[in-house]
């Protein structure tokens, strides 16, 4: 998948996304990078909105794991169970929000058993940047369920 192809997905599928003229800059089965401008994410102290920040930061860990189910043919229904999200320092710019792979064994358990049970949960990261600074990270519990789970 390209990062215009996930990028296409993201605007259809998940519409928010559009609304904060999120882009897509880097889309591989090793990372996958997101970026956002300031002016739809702005807040009354002219620095991104808090629930603007963890949504790029809950796309781009989710993104991570929908390519690397998509490119395995993993065909599932994955979504966000739980997140904590920590919040560095304010953002008077645009931002980037980056999420790395996971680790192979952590991706391996997951994989077997939505295979094995028709389920799977994975923690995923990601990490905002603004101005080449870090300026939070996202913890998120993602489930990924497979076709026939009810």
């Amino acid at each position: 998948m390209t990062p215009i192809d996930l990028q296409g997905y993201l605007h259809q599928h998940i519409p928010l996304s559009h609304a904060m003229e999120v882009t897509v800059v880097d889309a591989t089965p090793q990372q996958v990078v997101l970026a956002a401008p300031l002016g739809p994410n702005i807040n009354h102290r002219d620095t991104v909105f808090g629930g603007s920040a963890s949504a790029v930061a809950i796309l781009a860990a989710w993104s991570m794991l929908h390519l690397r189910l998509s490119a395995e043919q993993l065909g599932s229904r994955l979504v966000i169970q739980r997140n904590t999200m920590d919040y560095l320092v304010p953002m008077a710019g645009a931002f980037t929000a980056v999420a790395q792979a996971p680790t192979p064994q952590a991706w391996r358990s997951f994989t077997r058993m939505l295979q094995r049970k028709g389920l799977g949960r994975i923690v995923q990261a990601s990490a905002l940047h603004c101005d080449g600074r870090p300026a939070g990270r996202l913890e998120g519990e993602f489930v990924a369920f497979g076709p026939g789970y009810p």
